[in-house]
């Protein structure tokens, strides 16, 4: 891994950093959207040429949550956003507010807002500006966290007569961790097929590299499909790809979203930890080719006698 403290040369490089913190960061949105963005930055203590990942959360969660990908993130190196998108519990806009229906959009379009304010919100952070790099950007999200951030790698939503719909891929991110990602539109159930139009998919033109990450136990209430669901982004998606199966897991892959938290329905701090070592490495080498993290955490996996799951790449 990159060596993150020029100044402090006794310590690993991939031993975890001081990690500062700052929310709410708000910044002006569209009219629109009606409220503005809240964001919590989040970033080791020292160190230059940071990298940043901008993470989608689930359905209804915050900036607040995902404490063990965030934290761990950050405390290894990464400069780590989080948004806080119009479906959070926080905000509480109803069913039937106007906004509702293109809620979806708004989600993207905040991540893309994150983007263009990056230097605004290093600004926010005590210490922070000046020390990010913003040529080494990742994106990063959990169900449907990870459907809005697939769209900035590529995927797009299928309109009405089943042709690709807008391209709203963003250049400025060069690598993805997308977890827990549903699958093609086409195995909706009829209420999510009514209901949840943006739920279809195509990953033909998701080109940047990614790391998918399912769970071999993941039964949605969406699908008509079994787990084998959550795999489509990788089978129908052009490469580089790895796709991570957790052996075991259900939708919170084993509790990413926060500890001891009432959603998880597979508590695994084992398994938590896997995806915290593997997305680490991943993004490390996505985002500066010269480093080995990430052939060293595969190797290991494949070595390991009794995996918590199985990788394939492309």
């Amino acid at each position: 891994m990159p060596d993150l403290n020029t100044t402090d040369t006794h310590q690993p490089a991939d031993a975890p950093r001081t990690v500062i913190s700052a929310k709410p960061v708000v910044l002006p949105a569209p009219a629109d959207r009606a409220a503005d963005l809240q964001v919590r930055v989040s970033a080791p203590a020292r160190g230059t040429g940071l990298p940043v990942v901008v993470f989608s959360h689930g359905f209804g969660w915050s900036m607040n949550g995902y404490a063990p990908l965030a934290d761990h993130w950050a405390a290894h190196g990464f400069v780590v956003v989080q948004p806080t998108h119009l479906d959070s519990r926080t905000l509480a806009v109803p069913a039937e507010d106007p906004r509702t229906p293109r809620i979806w959009r708004h989600r993207i379009e905040d991540l893309t807002l994150v983007l263009d304010s990056l230097d605004v919100l290093a600004q926010a952070v005590p210490g922070l500006a000046g020390r990010v790099d913003r040529d080494r950007v990742a994106v990063a999200g959990h169900s449907w966290g990870a459907q809005s951030a697939s769209v900035l790698l590529g995927a797009r939503v299928l309109d009405a007569d089943g042709g690709p719909g807008e391209d709203m891929s963003d250049p400025r991110v060069k690598a993805g961790v997308l977890l827990a990602l549903t699958g093609l539109g086409d195995d909706l159930t009829p209420f999510a097929a009514e209901h949840l139009p943006f739920l279809r998919p195509s990953f033909g033109a998701m080109t940047t590299p990614a790391l998918i990450v399912a769970g071999d136990d993941d039964r949605s209430h969406l699908s008509t499909r079994g787990p084998d669901w959550f795999t489509d982004p990788y089978t129908h998606s052009p490469g580089p790809k790895s796709l991570l199966t957790l052996f075991g897991a259900q939708h919170s892959l084993g509790g990413i979203p926060g500890y001891e938290v009432a959603e998880t329905t597979d508590e695994s701090p084992a398994r938590v930890a896997l995806i915290q070592r593997l997305s680490t490495a991943f993004l490390h080498s996505a985002l500066r080719p010269d480093d080995t993290g990430w052939p060293a955490a595969v190797a290991a996996l494949e070595g390991d006698p009794d995996p918590l799951g199985k990788l394939r790449s492309k």
